[in-house]
This record gives structure tokens, C-alpha cells and sequence, in this order.
């Protein structure tokens, strides 16, 4: 496995208390080179101190400026985040254009080529990587997936339970299909805690999903709530989208950074 820092260290104090530290880097997985976004405040509070690790799972559209500011957000918590590109098996990159038939087919066939294993294999390489870097702690990982990878974040809480302290799935699709690979067949495994959020209104995520998969977790005994937001569509946390709600983003990133905060920090704070 080879990780190469395709790099520059950004010191990014616009907009934050404290000055952040951001890296692109691609990592050879074995199956291609992956891009990886990472973002942390430049200095642990002290010498003995390392940052639990965050997964930020892109959605379809692609990684793209909207989500690195999303990860800076988490990470001025006082997380390591890791942001992957999850297509580079087909591209090096990929950033839905919302007004283009032909981006939007691009778009389905990339997504149909990625699934939660595949994912989960990539979570074990940034977990690998992560343990090199001694500013970062990967026995405490949070992960959040929305869209396309709410499924991939269970599965990895599942996958690699040992490490998932905490994941989180916003208006996350296929979270209970009759496919083996459905992610409510292993939420007995998850030792973590999680939090799924669902749209009232959801093409892609019919409200008899939502019931199924909260019978899921609850027969499953795993901890964590299932949590619908009335009245709102998916896509609400995402300031690109039609369908973008601030309350609802509002109560997304309370929940999200409580979840975090409770499972993967000290006692009394980062």
C-alpha cells in the first residue's frame, strides 16, 4: 500500500478560532489511486494528545468545495477528517454539474459501480493510514455518509466495529433492500452508536424503508434512534440542493456533532 502526499499544508484561519491544517493526498488502495481530502486543527492541546478520526462519506454529486467546508466544520471539533473521492476506481475526479443531462448519467453510472463493501475496504485503507500519522487516533472513528454512502457509513460501523465508535446516515438510500449486502443485516454487529435521518419526502427512501429499517434497529438491539424530519426533502443539509432546509441542516449538525462529541472525545472535551 502507498500513500503519497500530493501536497501542499494549508494553515486556513478564515473563518475559524483556530487555524486548521489541510492536506490532499492520494493513496494507492491496490484497486487504484485514491483522492483524500483530510483537514485538522494544526496542534493537539498537548503533546500527548491525538485527534479521534472522522470518515466524511461524499454523496453522489462528487467531493466537491461544499463538502470540504462541511469537513472543516467537523474537524474544528477537534477531529482528523478523512474526505475520500469513492469513485477512482472509473475517474480521478467527479463533481456533479446540476444543470447537465449528460453529468447527471455519468453520475448513475458511477454510483452503480461502488458498493458498500468496496467502500468498506477503502475505510480500511484510510484507517491504515491514519494509524502512520500520530496527530490522528483511529482507534476512536466517527462516520458519516448522506445520500449514496448513509449505507456505507453502517456498514463500515459494522465492518470494522472495532474502531466505529459512532456513525451517522443522512437521508442515507438502500438502508433496507432484500440485497444481501443491505446494511440493516448487520446492524447486530455495530457496537458503535448510530443515528439515521430521514426525509419525510424521499423518492429515493420511501417511508416503508424508513419503518423497516427502524424495526431493523430495533430488533437488532444496536444503539442508536432513527429520526424523521417532517416536512422536509431529500438533500435538506446541503446548501446546493432544491431542497435545502436550514432548520433541518441546523438539527442535522446539532445531532451529528452530539453523536461525535459523546462517543469519540475525552472526558470534558477535544
Amino acid at each position: 500500500m502507498r500513500f503519497n502526499v500530493a501536497l501542499f499544508d494549508i494553515d486556513v484561519e478564515k473563518c475559524y478560532i483556530d487555524p486548521m491544517v489541510e492536506q490532499d493526498i492520494e493513496i494507492d488502495t491496490g484497486e487504484g489511486s485514491m483522492g483524500v481530502f483530510i483537514v485538522h486543527p494544526d496542534k493537539t492541546t498537548n503533546d500527548q494528545t491525538q485527534y479521534p478520526v472522522v470518515l466524511f462519506l461524499m454523496d453522489a454529486p462528487g467531493k466537491r468545495p461544499l463538502l470540504h467546508q462541511m469537513a472543516r466544520t467537523i474537524a474544528q471539533q477537534g477531529y482528523y477528517v478523512m474526505l475520500p473521492h469513492l469513485y477512482y476506481r472509473a475517474t480521478s475526479e467527479f463533481e456533479l454539474d446540476f444543470a447537465s443531462k449528460d453529468s447527471m448519467a455519468r453520475m448513475t453510472e458511477l454510483m452503480r459501480g461502488i458498493g458498500n463493501k468496496m467502500v468498506a475496504r477503502d475505510a480500511a485503507v484510510l484507517f491504515t493510514y491514519a494509524d502512520a500519522d500520530n496527530i490522528a487516533d483511529a482507534t476512536r472513528v466517527g462516520c458519516v455518509g448522506y445520500c449514496m454512502s448513509g449505507p456505507f457509513a453502517l456498514w463500515i460501523a459494522a465492518e470494522h466495529a472495532n474502531r466505529v465508535r459512532a456513525a451517522a446516515s443522512f437521508y442515507g438510500v438502500r438502508l433496507h433492500t432484500e440485497a444481501a449486502d443491505s446494511p440493516h443485516t448487520r446492524l447486530s454487529e455495530i457496537t458503535g452508536e448510530i443515528y439515521v435521518g430521514c426525509a419525510e419526502h424521499d423518492d429515493y427512501v420511501p417511508m416503508d424503508m424508513v419503518d423497516r429499517c427502524e424495526a431493523a434497529m430495533k430488533d437488532s438491539g444496536v444503539r442508536g434512534r432513527l429520526e424523521r424530519y417532517w416536512g422536509n426533502h431529500h438533500g435538506f443539509a446541503f446548501n446546493d440542493r432544491p431542497a435545502y432546509d436550514a432548520v433541518a441542516d441546523q438539527r442535522h449538525w446539532d445531532v451529528l456533532l452530539d453523536l461525535f462529541q459523546r462517543n469519540l472525545q475525552p472526558e470534558g472535551g477535544s
